[in-house]
């Protein structure tokens, strides 16, 4: 007598639609649960869809347009019903939103995974977030996995046709091994340290500058790049014209990252590279800061103001930026020296 087919298993589902440097710090999650149940399926924005869809802990990635053309409850209820087809068994809830809660509960997803502070009525298990905590072990904490094997990083998985198009990038440009890599960019403007034009212009005696950002930032990175080929220094403007993964590569291939909190921060963590954090009207306590043994953080300690708000506002609520502006080239000079990235090697 024949054997029936079973259904396979369907995996995991993990609904994580924040924003770029968000889905970055919870591939860690990621792995973890594909160590528990295989590789996931995850939900997440047409940004980030790059960022895991090469990634070996997932199975699949449903873009989820929610800001542009599956805007609205009528293209939620649609997804829910995508996503109710797959007979999901489990889904995990990072992202603590009202939307992401109701997509779970409307899925008919039996088991819905999320925290304390997000919105626990529509959950059937409830975790408590450690505000304490780095946001990568809280997020751990999310599917009861937290490790005890170091520091946990979050990870890209860059492929060869990534590496193939930045390397001609850089060589069409006549950049060599030497790079120094600059993120000058934030969509909240309080968290933009306003001297990186100036800290290029000294590090351009001793490494390429290469500015990274999306395509918002190219006006920020053309000015930064042409007062450095101005002085007689090399450096180009990459901002909108790589990919996420081809700029992460940038990163990889550069000795140092400075860059503000922001999406960088964590490519850069990612891919290992000694990271210069600058913190204005947020903190590092806030749990997104570097945590590799050679990074540093420049940050205005004392400052009674600081931090503003959560993500950083638009522009400094009092006018007066100090938090970003009394932070001088000398101050993120020093943090540079103190990575050892650029000492020469006899």
């Amino acid at each position: 007598m024949p054997v029936p087919a079973t259904r396979p298993v369907p995996p995991a589902l993990v609904i994580q639609t924040a924003f770029l440097g968000d889905v970055v710090l919870t591939t860690p999650l990621l792995e973890a649960l594909a160590r528990r149940h295989g590789p996931v399926d995850v939900v997440t924005t047409p940004a980030a869809v790059a960022l895991v869809e090469t990634h070996p802990a997932v199975r699949r990635v449903i873009s989820y347009d929610k800001r542009g053309k599956d805007r609205g409850l009528a293209q939620l209820v649609a997804l829910a019903r995508t996503l109710r087809a797959e007979r999901y068994a489990v889904a995990y809830l990072p992202h603590r939103s009202l939307r992401t809660a109701a997509l779970a509960w409307l899925a008919r997803i039996p088991k819905r995974v999320g925290f304390r502070d997000g919105w626990p009525l529509l959950y059937t298990d409830v975790r408590q977030r450690a505000t304490s905590d780095h946001e990568i072990d809280r997020l751990l904490a999310l599917a009861a996995a937290r490790e005890d094997a170091g520091p946990r990083r979050p990870s890209l998985r860059l492929t060869s046709a990534d590496r193939t198009v930045t390397e001609q990038f850089l060589r069409e440009h006549g950049v060599g091994e030497t790079l120094v890599a600059l993120a000058p960019g934030s969509i909240w403007g309080s968290k933009r340290w306003p001297y990186f034009t100036e800290l290029a212009e000294r590090l351009a005696a001793r490494a390429a500058i290469v500015v990274v950002g999306g395509s918002e930032d190219a006006a920020l990175g053309e000015g930064t790049t042409a007062a450095v080929r101005r002085s007689g220094g090399q450096a180009i403007n990459a901002c909108g014209r790589l990919t996420l993964r081809e700029s992460a590569e940038v990163i990889r291939r550069a000795a140092v990252l400075v860059t503000n909190d922001s999406a960088p921060l964590h490519f850069a963590q990612a891919v290992g590279t000694p990271t210069v954090a600058i913190f204005g009207s947020t903190v590092p306590a806030f749990g997104f800061g570097p945590r590799g043994p050679r990074d540093r953080v420049v940050q205005l300690d004392g400052l009674r103001c600081r931090p503003c708000s959560a993500h950083g506002p638009p522009s400094c609520p009092l006018g007066h930026h100090l938090c970003m502006k009394s932070l001088s080239v000398e101050d993120v000079l020093l943090a540079i020296e103190e990575t050892g990235a650029l000492h020469r090697r006899d």
